[in-house]
């Protein structure tokens, strides 16, 4: 059986977030790490609010973030 290399989750959004937004996934990153603790909605407002991200990609940017900092 063939295993697929397709990307699932979250990172399956950093493509289509770099080519809307011109700035690369540690760029967001950063943003959400220099935004200090918080939970998970607040950080989408704070993609969403401040930087015009959409609804999806700023979900799936904190999914990864969250996930990253377990």
């Amino acid at each position: 059986m063939a295993t697929s290399n397709t990307v699932k989750g979250p990172a399956s959004y950093f493509p289509s977030i770099e080519t809307n937004y011109g700035k690369p996934i540690s760029h967001w990153m950063e943003v959400l790490r220099s935004a200090g603790p918080r939970k998970h909605m607040a950080y989408v407002a704070l993609l969403k609010t401040d930087h015009g991200l959409g609804h999806g990609h700023a979900n799936a940017l904190v999914a990864a973030y969250l996930d990253q900092a377990k």
